[in-house]
């Protein structure tokens, strides 16, 4: 069984040492939320870079400051772009966990994101809102949700929308502006967060048809609408 667990915010500049504060929250509170996955906090990574082998991480702050400060003095990075890592957890059976990353940008163009995908055994109970969660308080971002390639498909195929435009899975957040245009009848469904957004409860999983009707109407309600290109800030 595969899921994705996304964030998407806008342009953001951020310091190296912001961006590795977040990477370790979120790999801190991503062990801590999947313990059936292995050890806990004694999870090792295998970073992938764009060449040469992968090399074991420890996700600790300095090790993330290190990958993070590697990322910044390879050749072509530059601040509009920010700091991408991208992450395997190793050596875990049955289990797939990939975290990919890339914030600190000023990009008008290019959405920075979190994006988590776990592939787990079937009888395995993945806490979707908890992880959602995790990267809502992590990374801040204008939206975001746990989804998978059914409900993608269906939201491209029959309504219409594009890749890269704001949509939600069966749980999805919104920013605190998104948050204040939600339907009234979807209120109930939702709980606050920390960031003054919203963690919404949008169907259960395996329900594609209420996933794909709860986007329409979030559409129609503006709370799914793009952020302005250019983008000239993070969130609506």
């Amino acid at each position: 069984m595969r899921r994705v667990v996304r964030g998407f915010w806008g342009p953001r500049e951020e310091s190296v040492d912001s961006v590795a504060r977040r990477w370790e929250f979120t790999l801190d509170r991503l062990a801590e939320s999947l313990p059936a996955a292995g050890s806990g906090a004694g999870w090792t990574w295998r970073q992938i870079h764009s060449s040469g082998p992968a090399t074991d991480l420890v996700p600790n702050k300095d090790s993330l400051l290190a990958a993070l400060h590697a990322v910044r003095e390879a050749d072509g990075w530059s601040a509009r772009v920010g700091f991408g890592l991208r992450l395997v957890l190793a050596g875990q059976p049955d289990w797939t966990i990939e975290v990919s990353g890339n914030g600190g940008g000023t990009s008008e163009f290019l959405l920075q994101s979190m994006v988590i995908g776990i592939k787990s055994p079937d009888t395995a109970e993945i806490p979707d809102a908890d992880l959602l969660g995790v990267v809502a308080e992590a990374w801040e971002p204008d939206f975001g949700d746990v989804t998978d390639d059914d409900v993608l498909d269906a939201l491209e195929d029959d309504a219409g929308f594009a890749v890269g435009e704001p949509c939600v899975g069966w749980v999805g957040c919104l920013s605190p502006a998104r948050a204040a245009l939600l339907p009234e009848a979807m209120t109930a469904a939702g709980r606050g967060l920390r960031s003054g957004g919203v963690l919404l409860a949008v169907a259960p999983r395996g329900d594609v048809e209420g996933v794909v009707r709860a986007n329409l109407q979030l559409r129609d309600a503006g709370a799914l609408q793009p952020l302005p290109s250019p983008m000239d800030r993070a969130t609506l």
